[in-house]
């Protein structure tokens, strides 16, 4: 039987323009869950021989590109992610956020629930309680604007992940929250128009092949790296 052709559509991706699969297509590239994992622990544990110092110096540079970036600047509404130490730190850019007087959004879990919610101010976040796991997060119960129901929503998705391809794959880790975020605020406002944008280090970008698109995945429109 001859191979079924592969129907292909050209994206760009920041700077980068790549040629993916077409999900509509219903071609999306499918990867053994057991190879997923394995490319989380490798990547894991990367992070974790990245000095402080390193991971100081990309948080600049990327804050720097953010601020700049025109997607940003266009955004009044945006939804970023409370770094944790092994990750690109986010502290710098969400203090920017409120000096231009961007509504904030930050995530909150609870079981297998995230809801966006909105801080006000560097007090608000300073003063937020800290989880097991060492990470900033507002009461998932105390009583915050919620994207989901302020009837406007949220422009732009500042995204965490574990991997990420030039291309905008994405490899989150492993509990679905963005995943199913995004299906419902598209499902809530299905005439908004958003952006996705992740912030990596350098050490975890893949290639292409190390991280293939499932067909439930949604495509980042930038992803941003030091270089």
């Amino acid at each position: 039987m001859p191979g079924q052709r592969r129907q292909m559509e050209t994206v760009r991706t920041g700077s980068h323009e790549c040629a993916v699969d077409d999900p509509a297509a219903g071609m999306a590239a499918t990867i053994q869950n057991s190879l997923k994992v394995a490319l989380r622990k490798r990547i894991k544990d990367a992070l974790k021989g990245i000095d402080a110092e390193a991971i100081a110096r990309q948080s600049q540079a990327v804050t720097s590109k953010v601020l700049q970036s025109e997607v940003f600047r266009q955004a009044q509404r945006v939804s970023i992610y409370l770094s944790t130490a092994s990750e690109l730190d986010t502290t710098a850019l969400i203090s920017e956020m409120f000096r231009l007087e961007k509504m904030v959004f930050v995530p909150t879990y609870e079981g297998s629930r995230m809801k966006m919610v909105r801080l006000r101010g560097m007090d608000e976040y300073e003063s937020l309680p800290l989880t097991k796991w060492n990470i900033k997060q507002p009461d998932f119960k105390e009583a915050r604007e919620d994207a989901m129901t302020n009837g406007h929503g949220i422009d732009l998705f500042i995204v965490p992940g574990v991997a990420f391809t030039r291309c905008g794959a994405r490899m989150g880790h492993g509990m679905g929250y963005y995943d199913k975020f995004l299906k419902q605020h598209a499902d809530k406002y299905p005439h908004k128009k958003i952006s996705l944008m992740a912030l990596s280090l350098n050490e975890q970008i893949v290639s292409n092949e190390e991280l293939p698109m499932e067909s439930h995945d949604v495509r980042l429109h930038s992803v941003i790296t030091e270089h």
